[in-house]
């Protein structure tokens, strides 16, 4: 899997993982190391080309991250971009200031098409900026291929050297091209031969797994959800019955959901493994007692979690190591390498400090949702449970705003199912990305037959995502808001308002917390 590689040298955007997950589409297989990596693991990685991210710093300042100018004298070809370009421009000789004028979002780039990078692209195409300093002055021995009325350095190449870079961002989907320019640098700079795909994730990682557990024991933090399940099931195929699935009811769950996983996982599953429910709901409901803000509750529901598998793996004996779900948009979210944190993911940021195993094994850690899926489907699991709906590790506590309490929870799973079942009915389930009822804090009057009422606001979220770190609110027909809206008011107690989230991400996060 490592003989033919795309390294992605990371700075400290928040996207930067979506670089590895376009060069992974062009079935190349790409890792994503931090700016702090020597020079000599650089090149013991051997990789076919190198790319360098964007960040948020100004690459003049001296406390930014700054990489060893000896990478440009490896001979591999390198792609720069946003602050990575810039990096480019600076190491080299060229010139970085601020720009007199900065550009943020759609920008549309005049390039020259006879750049390789470039190649089969739009002479005018339209690409996603984000950038206060610019490129004043190109290197030696570099050529301006793409400019802006105010970016004189959008796109420069140095084609002897193999060195590229843009000022904007090919990863996104907003620069509408930008898969074509990645393609044409792994395979028309890097001359990749693309023979890395999922069942090669799939069969590496058993591998790997049963080297490094060996005859060890294993807990799995299963959930139920497409990510802890394929995990599971990774591990299931690794050691068998060296492993125990421990299923955390906490009573955060949705509608007959702890039945549901226990079905499928349990004893008469088709999985070879161990299999545990715990049922903790009250011990949750208390700790969450009086609880409020979203970044405490997850961090007590993480906290707990693993409590509760440190008891359970004295009861079976020692245990070395313990498997989650982990997925990298909880990764970067929790703030990996440089990243700004956005919330604590209950498998990532929430850990408590003291973990009673080994070690903590994440197979999926460098994995989008979509790449999960995949990968469960290589393994077998049947389609109904990779294509699940996503539901995060802290559950409806997070969904909740405001206190948890077992009346709220009653609401929002009641409304939750109401929800889904109209959605599954109107055919609409299979293009969201992800959809959901949460339940705000907010209480208002309302009228139902001749009484006044003073209850809650359900709130309905639905988005369209690919990779769930960008995402659009969905375009749900009136008719099918108006019908789950009528059933929710009628049949959930407590319940007088439903509203719709129309939010996408940025700004808001895909849950509503």
């Amino acid at each position: 899997m490592a003989q033919e590689m795309i390294v992605v040298l990371d700075f400290g955007g928040q996207y930067n993982q979506l670089i590895a997950r376009r060069v992974r589409e062009c079935n190349v297989y790409c890792e994503v190391i931090p700016y702090t990596t020597s020079l000599k693991t650089m090149k013991e990685m051997n990789p076919k080309g190198i790319i360098f991210t964007g960040g948020p710093n100004s690459v003049y300042d001296e406390a930014s991250p700054h990489y060893d100018k000896g990478i440009f004298e490896l001979g591999i070809p390198i792609l720069g971009i946003c602050y990575g370009a810039q990096f480019t421009a600076w190491a080299l000789g060229g010139e970085v200031k601020t720009a007199p004028v900065s550009e943020y979002g759609h920008t549309v780039v005049e390039v020259d098409t006879n750049s390789m990078l470039f190649k089969g692209v739009s002479p005018r195409t339209v690409t996603w900026m984000s950038h206060t300093d610019y490129i004043s002055q190109a290197p030696e021995g570099f050529t301006v291929t793409g400019t802006t009325p105010v970016c004189p350095v959008a796109a420069m190449e140095n084609v002897e050297k193999g060195w590229y870079a843009v000022q904007f961002h090919p990863e996104v989907m907003h620069t509408n091209e930008g898969i074509k320019m990645l393609s044409n640098f792994v395979y028309g700079v890097c001359h990749c031969a693309g023979d890395w795909k999922m069942a090669s994730f799939v069969e590496t990682t058993i591998q790997q797994l049963r080297e490094k557990i060996g005859n060890g024991k294993v807990l799995c933090a299963l959930s139920g959800g497409v990510d802890s399940s394929v995990a599971a099931v990774l591990l299931s195929k690794a050691v068998g019955k060296q492993l125990t699935c421990v299923f955390v009811d906490h009573g955060l769950l949705r509608k007959n959901e702890g039945d549901e996983v226990e079905a499928v996982f349990g004893p008469n599953g088709p999985y070879e493994l161990n299999f545990i429910r715990v049922n903790a709901q009250e011990r949750y409901y208390q700790n969450l007692a009086g609880v409020t803000e979203p970044e405490e509750k997850r961090k007590i529901i993480g906290a707990e979690f693993i409590r509760v598998f440190e008891e359970e793996a004295k009861k079976i004996g020692a245990v070395d190591y313990l498997v989650q779900g982990t997925i990298y948009p909880d990764v970067i979210e929790s703030g990996l390498g440089k990243s700004a944190v956005i919330k604590s993911h209950h498998n990532v940021g929430g850990l408590p400090s003291v973990v009673d195993f080994k070690e903590i094994i994440e197979p999926l850690r460098m994995l989008f949702k979509d790449e999960v899926r995949r990968a469960g489907l290589e393994l077998g699991i049947p389609e109904y449970l990779v294509f699940r709906q996503p539901f995060p590790g802290p559950g409806l506590g997070i969904r909740i705003i405001g206190e948890v309490t077992a009346e709220k929870v009653r609401i929002v799973q009641e409304a939750d199912y109401i929800y889904r079942e109209e959605v599954a009915k109107a055919g609409l389930d299979k293009y969201m990305g992800q959809y959901f009822a949460a339940l705000t804090n907010m209480r208002s009057v309302g009228v139902m037959g001749d009484f006044r009422t003073y209850d809650y606001a359900i709130a309905l979220r639905a988005v369209n995502t690919s990779d769930f770190m960008t995402a659009e609110a969905t375009e749900i027909p009136w008719s099918v808001l108006m019908k789950v809206t009528n059933r929710i008011i009628n049949e959930v107690k407590g319940v007088n308002r439903v509203l719709y989230d129309c939010t996408g991400k940025p700004p808001g996060t895909i849950e509503f917390e």
